[in-house]
């Protein structure tokens, strides 16, 4: 049985359903997990400790549990530093109001262009306090880092996902070699339509050429007239042991130095390990960006070994109610895969997949997916050898527009539920860093994401009727 039927879908839609109602994503992701368990037939408090081990004791969720811990002493130590204080003091220079403060939150967004990880917590913690007095609302924040982290990951062809995507092609249809995949990624970028229209519409928002409309709208008049950059009822995702870190009084820290250094280091160390090594070393890249800081700190007197140590222990303690929400994420997406949800979705529009619909029913597969699993390279490594035979299959074996196409709508697809699931290890991180409530934030940036998929689906259906 490689499905439960429509059971399989139950955890995942309990846990959005629960998270919309109860306003608690980490009760609501947990108790999806226990239905899931149960709907296997296993013993609750067996199973539960069995999905457990499996979903977090392996490497994956480790080697991202060691990037949130860096990303939370890199931001910990930037706060020490006072380099936050100083950027913010920099830009109140311009005196930038609502919309000046927006463009460069989305332009700082696409400048940390080399992890989905890093770019919303670098950028909600560096603009949080610009915004909150521009009296930007903390979902519009939260909306900026989400859409400008995965999105824009996903049109980088040397990135962890091209990287990653070009390693599903090889041996699929005409792609016999890593070299063929990779150079099939580079020409997917013009197709991936949700990453483009996703990223420009966070440009067109925040410069207001497009007016805030939906759940949004509500948000922006509240924080504009009441001065309320969250609601009454919200439950910020975020810790207090980053507002308790203070700068060193008499020391006052270089932007080049102690802002745009560290920036600059880790995209170079990625970038270069790509280029050296054929492989994006985005780990190392922040642990060579943590080791800087604390070296340039000391050189600056900015604190001892012992001090900043107690600094970045701080900082790892910012990014805890985060990394126990990706955990249980983490437990939902294996209990679906338990349960063969993808299967089953897949088993049920497969026969839609025609030449024409081929592309759009594509990208709209992998988002429906993506959304319910919160996972985009999972979506991606189940739907890769699936729908891109299918396209050879049009297209008579030949590497042509439509095959770019198809890619990019997978891409494209994965990404939609990456950034937009409650369930979404970048959902929460935005959540995170903009201090934002993680179901005010789902529910606020639902609206654009969906108009962008829209889109993406006219443009597909374009493309689809061209090439057919």
């Amino acid at each position: 049985m490689d499905n439960f039927g429509i059971l399989s879908l139950a955890p995942a839609l309990i846990a959005l359903v629960l998270a919309f109602v109860t306003r608690n994503a980490l009760i609501s992701i947990l108790i999806g997990v226990l239905v899931g368990v149960a709907i296997t037939g296993q013993n609750l408090i067996m199973g539960l400790s069995g999905i457990f081990q499996s979903a977090l004791g392996n490497a994956d969720f480790i080697w991202i549990i060691c990037i949130e811990v860096f990303i939370g002493v890199l931001v910990a130590l930037f706060q020490k530093s006072g380099a936050i204080d100083a950027f913010a003091e920099f830009i109140g220079k311009f005196k930038l109001k609502a919309r000046g403060v927006q463009v460069v939150s989305w332009l700082l967004g696409i400048f940390i262009f080399f992890s989905d990880y890093f770019s919303p917590l670098y950028v909600g913690s560096v603009m949080r306090g610009i915004t909150d007095k521009a009296k930007v609302s903390r979902e519009k924040l939260a909306y900026i880092c989400d859409s400008t982290s995965a999105p824009v990951i996903s049109l980088i062809p040397f990135s962890a996902w091209g990287i990653y995507m070009a390693g599903l092609l090889v041996g699929v249809g005409a792609f016999t070699n890593v070299d063929l995949a990779t150079n099939a990624v580079f020409h997917m970028v013009p197709y991936n339509f949700y990453g483009i229209f996703s990223v420009l519409m966070v440009g067109l928002i925040s410069t207001g050429v497009i007016p805030d409309f939906g759940p949004m709208r509500k948000a922006e008049i509240r924080a504009r007239e009441e001065g309320k950059v969250i609601s009454d009822q919200a439950r910020p995702l975020m810790s207090g042991e980053l507002e308790k870190i203070k700068p060193k009084e008499g020391i006052k820290p270089s932007l080049l130095l102690n802002f745009f250094m560290p920036a600059f280091i880790i995209i170079g160390v990625t970038v270069g390990t790509y280029i050296v090594l054929g492989s994006a070393k985005t780990l190392e890249a922040l642990i060579t960006g943590v080791a800087y800081q604390f070296i340039i700190m000391v050189i600056q007197k900015m604190g001892g070994i012992n001090e900043l140590m107690d600094t970045a222990v701080e900082g790892i303690k910012s990014v805890m109610s985060a990394m126990l929400i990706l955990s249980l994420a983490y437990c939902i997406n294996a209990i679906s895969k338990q349960l063969g949800t993808a299967n089953y979705v897949i088993s049920v529009t497969e026969d839609w997949m025609t030449p024409t619909l081929l592309l759009v029913m594509t990208f709209c597969l992998c988002a429906f997916i993506s959304f319910f699993t919160g996972t985009s390279w999972g979506t991606y490594a189940i739907m890769t050898p699936i729908c891109i035979p299918l396209a050879f299959n049009v297209t008579g074996g030949e590497i042509t527009p439509i095959i770019y196409a198809a890619i990019g709508a997978v891409m494209g697809g994965g990404c939609f539920g990456d950034h937009c699931s409650p369930l979404s290890d970048t959902t929460i991180l935005s959540s995170l860093a903009a201090g934002s409530d993680h179901v005010d934030h789902v529910k606020t940036q639902l609206p654009y994401a969906a108009t962008a998929a829209i889109i993406s689906c006219v443009g597909f259906l374009i493309v689809g009727m061209i090439c057919s």
